[in-house]
């Protein structure tokens, strides 16, 4: 009885299996659409684009001015799109998007990607003329067919997927910021494509510098002025050295998120205000090291609570601001994880060196 019934088990599980398996577009089947496409799909060329969101993108010369397209995803509830770049960049991109409205029916429009902010982002703009568009929802995925009329599509694609639940609607169909995109390079010809990061560098250089600059080396210089100063002159050559490396990757840091900012005409004021005003802070003492008074001087007391505090609310801020850009950037749990397990060390360092302090007194 019970191995009938774990034999049953294993039997529903291969037939989901495969009801799975049927459902998902695939490019090793061909298209078979219950509703008819505006033109023929049989010769179609067929590339798995994103394979983390599941999107394939079928395309054809049908003659020197006419390609047809056709978009296929998985339907989430929520917005599909594919832009075309000359750049790489989804800023000054022209996009076709396409969802399925909670009652069933659908909407496609064009889009021109002006900024990254939402009122940028103008419905019935850019320059991609098209003809014979259609959507078809089959097995819930989306099909989206159209044609374009140009000599040659940019070849720089730019997909996105919008957030569940988040959809266009009338009259102004104002697109919400996506939940997840990429850029791709695509070969017509040959059908070959490749993953591109235009400022996937720059962006990277802007995150280590910070975490390294202001999330870590300025904690560990705050920790080596408070726990190694009966190594005196050593302790105050390291924490001096420690903080000057700090402050400079940190300023570096900077430099590189405002040259990013410009570049992909990001809306990041609160993490850009909070980094100005983190440099400002670190600005304020590089000035206080240079204008220290002498260990004899009256003010010298004062001048330590404010060297102490101005430094304990920029290490404070730099961590918020580093797990905050973390966030924006879409970088993954594994940079978050990396940094929280570098700050749970300094933590633990700094919780053991303390209670040796009160030991000692």
């Amino acid at each position: 009885m019970e191995g009938s019934f774990i034999f049953s088990l294993f039997f529903l599980f291969l037939i989901l299996g495969a009801a799975n398996s049927q459902a998902a577009d695939s490019c090793n089947s061909p298209l078979s659409l219950q509703s008819p496409l505006p033109f023929d799909t049989t010769t179609l060329q067929c590339v798995p684009v994103w394979s983390s969101q599941s999107f394939i993108l079928r395309y054809q010369q049908a003659s020197p001015n006419v390609w047809n397209f056709v978009l296929s995803a998985p339907n989430k509830n929520a917005y599909i799109g594919i832009g075309f770049s000359p750049n790489g960049k989804m800023v000054g991109s022209s996009a076709i998007v396409a969802w399925v409205e909670p009652d069933g029916t659908y909407e496609m429009k064009r889009y021109f990607l002006g900024a990254q902010s939402p009122d940028q982002v103008i419905v019935n703009q850019g320059n991609l003329q098209v003809e014979n568009s259609s959507m078809v929802l089959q097995t819930n995925q989306i099909y989206v067919a159209f044609q374009l009329i140009v000599n040659t599509p940019e070849n720089r694609l730019i997909y996105s997927v919008g957030r569940e639940g988040r959809l266009p609607s009338a009259p102004n169909f104002v697109l919400s910021q996506h939940l997840d995109q990429i850029s791709t390079l695509l070969n017509y010809a040959t059908g070959q494509f490749q993953k591109e990061n235009p400022d996937g560098g720059l962006k990277r250089s802007h995150g280590i510098l910070n975490m390294l600059g202001w999330g870590i080396l300025m904690p560990i210089g705050a920790m080596v002025a408070r726990y190694m100063r009966q190594w005196d002159p050593i302790w105050f050559y390291s924490h001096s050295i420690i903080q000057s490396f700090g402050f400079i990757f940190g300023v570096a840091g900077v430099i590189c998120g405002l040259v990013l900012e410009d570049r992909l005409q990001a809306n990041v004021n609160k993490h850009k205000g909070l980094g100005i005003f983190i440099l400002a802070l670190g600005c304020l003492q590089v000035i206080a090291f240079l204008a220290r008074p002498d260990k004899e001087s009256k003010v010298r007391k004062y001048w330590n609570w404010y060297h102490f505090s101005v430094g304990r609310i920029l290490i404070f801020l730099a961590a918020v601001n580093v797990f905050y850009g973390i966030h924006l950037g879409n970088a993954g749990a594994g940079w978050n994880a990396g940094y929280a397990v570098v700050l749970v060390i300094l933590f633990i360092v700094g919780v053991i060196l303390e209670l040796r302090i009160w030991m000692r007194k």
